[in-house]
């Protein structure tokens, strides 16, 4: 055989590298993943779980139970907030959120897959940090929620045609400057008015721009389109619970107020729901014009 030359070596390195890269790019990403499951209560876990994320660096903001057996973190981070400052809208993705649900006789924890979500927000970094992170504090078992996604795929994912994308928000209110807008929004969502409730607040360091969580509940048959439990009860049907597509988000930028609109927003964390039949999008097919006009009436002046 031939002694291989410099050459020859170099050319297989990046033969390897790129066939690495592309075996990277093709990697399916799912929304959530699932950390651990077993007995025990939804109270007990949820206190473990909340011990384990601040004892990894992070720190939790907000904390929501949408319905009985259910309690949702929310969590940011140093990371995740700079990523944030760095990305266009990116105060969307400035948390994470963990969900600790009980589901017959077990007790799933599981978390919003920061990858996919960087991806899907379209943000300058893929959050891989975050995700090693919160696979240490909480476990990795599997991720779940799709047939998964390509990060290319996920930056320009939209549900089909004719729907939005993720450049494409509600603006629900404008203000004569981000410092209005946010207090206003702020105050608006703590008074609880239209069964719309403040979860967290975290505002991204180094630019006009806060997120804002908000669980919503319907207070009459008429409401129910956008009620948090009504929507999931419908949707989120599988074995593994994907409890942690709650809650919803409102976005404080500059002197705008926006809310990525519910047929991007549910559909990120649902992306395999068929169109038609039992439990699928046809069954909340009113839930993305009242989620909108609530947040909207909600949050204006």
């Amino acid at each position: 055989m031939k002694r291989m030359t410099l050459k020859h070596v170099i050319l297989s390195a990046l033969l390897l590298f790129s066939t690495g890269n592309a075996m990277a790019e093709d990697e399916k990403l799912k929304p959530f993943v699932l950390g651990s499951k077993g007995a025990g209560t939804v109270a007990e876990k949820a206190e473990q779980a909340k011990a384990a994320l601040v004892a990894g660096g992070f720190t939790v903001v907000g904390n929501y139970s949408p319905y009985d057996d259910a309690v949702i973190l929310v969590v940011t981070s140093d990371e995740l907030k700079k990523n944030a400052a760095d990305s266009e809208h990116g105060g969307f993705g400035a948390i994470q959120r963990v969900s600790i649900t009980k589901e017959k006789d077990e007790v799933q924890v599981s978390y919003t897959n920061p990858v996919y979500m960087a991806n899907v927000y379209r943000m300058k970094g893929d959050l891989s940090g975050v995700a090693t992170g919160l696979a240490a504090a909480l476990g990795r078992v599997e991720e779940f929620g799709a047939k998964g996604m390509t990060a290319r795929q996920a930056r320009k994912y939209h549900y089909m045609i004719g729907m939005e994308y993720f450049d494409e928000p509600d603006v629900l209110a404008e203000y004569a400057s981000y410092e209005e807008a946010v207090q206003a929004v702020d105050a608006k969502l703590t008074d609880n008015k239209n069964g719309v409730s403040k979860v967290y607040r975290v505002d991204v360091p180094g630019k006009k721009e806060s997120v804002f969580g908000v669980a919503m509940k319907g207070t009459a048959e008429a409401d129910k389109y956008r009620d948090d439990r009504f929507i999931m009860n419908e949707i989120d049907f599988r074995d593994v619970k994907s409890t942690a597509h709650l809650p919803y988000e409102v976005l404080v930028s500059d002197n705008k107020v926006y809310a990525l609109y519910a047929r991007f927003r549910i559909a990120i964390s649902f992306p395999d729901l068929s169109m038609m039949g039992k439990n699928s999008f046809m069954n909340i097919m009113k839930s993305p014009d009242a989620i909108r006009d609530v947040l909207k009436n909600t949050v204006q002046k």
